[in-house]
């Protein structure tokens, strides 16, 4: 389980070290920093995936991305007693991501190249990554350390040269895996491949949710829900199907769903409710009623992952149905780490009820994204390897 996340100088957030548990509830009023706090764990977990160069193009490159207020915001410039003003940055700008667990750490830090007349010359370098033991960084735990093209590994008590040659648009998980000779970076890489994320699912008439669809076995939901009615079968095959059917009823009381196999192999969403004289296709439900299926999808998966992130699931859903996905999220939290981002008081409140939920509410001062009441005491320990370099 993720213990700690930090991140530094990513568009709102200047800096924030929060502490992580089960179940993680992101609130905050619109402006926030709630989607940023989200898109940087995104960008945190395309590291794994060959995409973290790719991410920060399409956000209008590593420039754009930077904290764009001043590098200090001093307790004076909060009282207003004097202007918010910038001064001359000492250090190299960097923007730095990264997580703790209890056994093993990473982060990432990436910078602007030197001024080329290369067309690809605003592309971010990756400048340093480090993997260390334990929670809190210390130069004596440090087990993999990759700075610019050289990536280093500490097998024992001695450091060897994994390579001179690596990409500084790659990240070493592209490159520089060895399950036998480097077990700290294959274990980190494939935690936060495990990561899933669902923010978006189509539900419009257009949508393919809505069509049959390709039926082939599906233990874990896509991202977009294109493949559900796959993946609800998957569930009622080899996943906990008695938790489907309770969740359904939870939601609609007396209704049932099931899944409808067409002579083309396809598969289809058939939904009855009480009262109705016939079962409803997947075309003719409410977007309210797709999407809360979609969670359910999503929540009871066979194969959970070590993190799940959900942003703002409340979405086209009606308030009545929030105390039954409440009781969807708190079930995978007994068996995943859960993030959840929502506006919704009535969800918020629902969550709150679970002994481990940890709360983040943030605010936003001067344009800086903060966690509300917390301090220098109360803030997790974290330290950049790269800080001072």
């Amino acid at each position: 389980m993720i213990t700690t996340l930090a991140i530094n100088n990513y568009r709102s957030i200047l800096q924030l070290t929060t502490s992580l548990g089960a179940l993680n509830v992101i609130t905050g009023p619109n402006g926030s920093g709630k989607s940023n706090l989200y898109r940087a764990l995104r960008l945190l977990a395309e590291t794994a995936q060959g995409g973290v160069i790719n991410s920060l193009a399409a956000e209008g490159g590593l420039e754009s991305t930077f904290w764009a207020g001043p590098a200090n915001i001093t307790s004076q410039m909060k009282k207003g007693t004097v202007p918010v003003q910038g001064t001359v940055r000492k250090e190299t700008v960097r923007l730095r991501l990264g997580f703790s667990t209890d056994m093993l750490s990473y982060s990432i830090s990436l910078g602007l190249p030197k001024p080329s007349n290369s067309f690809f010359s605003l592309d971010p370098e990756i400048k340093r990554e480090c993997i260390w033991a334990g929670p809190t960084f210390r130069p004596a735990s440090l087990l993999v350390d990759r700075q610019g093209n050289v990536v280093k590994v500490r097998p024992q008590n001695k450091w060897e040269i994994a390579t001179k040659t690596l990409g500084l648009f790659n990240s070493m998980f592209d490159e520089i895996i060895d399950p036998s000779a480097m077990p700290e970076l294959y274990s980190i890489r494939e935690s936060i491949r495990s990561w899933r994320f669902y923010d978006h699912f189509r539900t419009d008439k257009h949508s393919p949710i809505r069509q049959p669809q390709l039926g082939t076995r599906t233990p874990v939901l896509h991202h977009d829900g294109q493949d559900l009615a796959a993946a609800l079968q998957t569930i009622r095959e080899i996943g906990d199907h008695i938790a489907l059917d309770e969740a359904v009823n939870d939601a609609f009381p007396g209704a049932q769903l099931r899944i409808i196999q067409h002579h083309d192999g396809r598969f289809s969403l058939q939904f009855s409710q009480e009262g109705l004289l016939r079962p409803l296709s997947g075309a003719e439900l409410s977007d309210g009623t797709l999407r809360y299926i979609l969670w359910i999808a999503a929540l009871l998966t066979p194969r959970p992952p070590l993190l799940m992130v959900l942003n703002e699931p409340e979405t086209s859903l009606h308030p009545d149905l929030l105390p039954a996905l409440a009781r969807l999220i708190l079930k995978a939290a007994d068996k995943t780490q859960v993030w959840v981002v929502t506006h919704s008081n009535r969800l918020i409140s629902a969550l709150s009820e679970h002994p481990d939920c940890n709360q983040i509410a943030l605010e936003k001062q001067l344009g800086q994204t903060e966690i509300i009441g917390q301090h220098w005491l109360s803030e997790p320990a974290w330290h950049w390897p790269d800080k001072h370099r």
